[in-house]
């Protein structure tokens, strides 16, 4: 499991990685985004 975290890790810290992390914050800025996200969390939140 650790070899997993690491490959994580290094994925988090590569270029790629950093745009991609970048992109969900500006995403996550979004009001309907944060919207959409909260409906779908209830969603998930009802079927137990």
């Amino acid at each position: 499991m650790s070899s997993l975290m690491y490959r994580i890790q290094r994925f988090l810290s590569s270029p790629q990685g950093r745009r991609l992390v970048e992109q969900g914050r500006r995403e996550l800025a979004s009001p309907a985004t944060r919207r959409r996200l909260r409906r779908f969390v209830a969603r998930l939140r009802g079927r137990h």
